[in-house]
């Protein structure tokens, strides 16, 4: 816990340094996310962090409840995300900021003295405060290069990726049965890390699909910035193409 602890600490510090250089433009910007400025983009961070905070301190639903005071029930996790922007961007961009560090400060104390193996209530259901410390970095990564591409960044992949490869690795039967579809058998990913180094995912037994290349691409992928047809990744097996199409690393 404590390497992905640390993970997520980097991944949003590198967030804020990213901010901290921002000109009101630049906070304004269109970010890949339709529909959303850069300033949406760290609102919804912030939003989900304090989401995170409460689901590690038992309070989530009370904070859920907070969050979406006002709206009319979301139709998916998509459309409430996007309505509780909708309904707290009226706000100056200082202020975003602001509840984006207050944020991140309260969810690594909340982490921090939980225990990583509890169950704990999240968007997707029950899930692990570990695997809650990973969904905020996977979710962090993604618009932290939301922000990047929005504002004419460039920011390096890290061996930070490892983490959120093995979740979309892990994650895989919840994103077939999101879809309602089967895995005809078990699936590993044979990656290489941005430092180069070879990172495998394999199951216990067999693996009847493989994907194979660039961890960075297969985490574009995972989180819906990347078509698989756009990237180098390999995919052999019966479950290749629904793999690659499926894999997820948010709820």
């Amino acid at each position: 816990m404590d390497e992905l602890f640390a993970a997520l600490i980097d991944q949003q510090d590198a967030l804020t340094e990213l901010l901290d250089d921002l000109s009101s433009a630049e906070w304004a910007a269109p970010s890949p996310c339709d529909g959303w400025n850069v300033a949406d983009v760290v609102l919804h961070l912030a939003q989900t962090n304090e989401m995170a905070i409460g689901s590690a301190t038992g309070r989530f639903d009370e904070v859920l409840t907070e969050l979406t005071a006002g709206m009319e029930p979301a139709a998916d996790v998509d459309a409430g995300a996007a309505a509780m922007v909708a309904g707290q961007r009226e706000v100056p961009v200082e202020v975003v900021r602001d509840r984006w560090l207050r944020s991140v400060s309260g969810l690594r104390d909340a982490l921090g003295f939980a225990d990583p193996h509890d169950r704990v209530t999240w968007v997707a259901g029950l899930l692990s405060v570990r695997t809650l410390t990973t969904t905020r970095l996977a979710e962090t990564w993604i618009h932290t290069g939301d922000v990047a591409i929005a504002t004419g960044r460039v920011v390096a992949p890290t061996d930070r990726l490892f983490h959120i490869a093995r979740l979309a690795w892990r994650t895989l039967p919840y994103a077939f049965a999101r879809a309602g579809e089967s895995m005809s058998g078990s699936v590993s990913f044979e990656l290489t890390g941005p430092s180069g180094d070879r990172w495998d995912f394999v199951p216990e037994e067999s693996a009847h699909t493989v994907i194979s290349g660039s961890a960075a691409e297969l985490c574009d992928v995972a989180g819906r910035r990347l078509e698989p047809a756009d990237t180098s990744l390999v995919g052999t097996g019966p479950d290749a193409e629904a793999v690659l199409r499926l894999v997820r690393t948010y709820a």
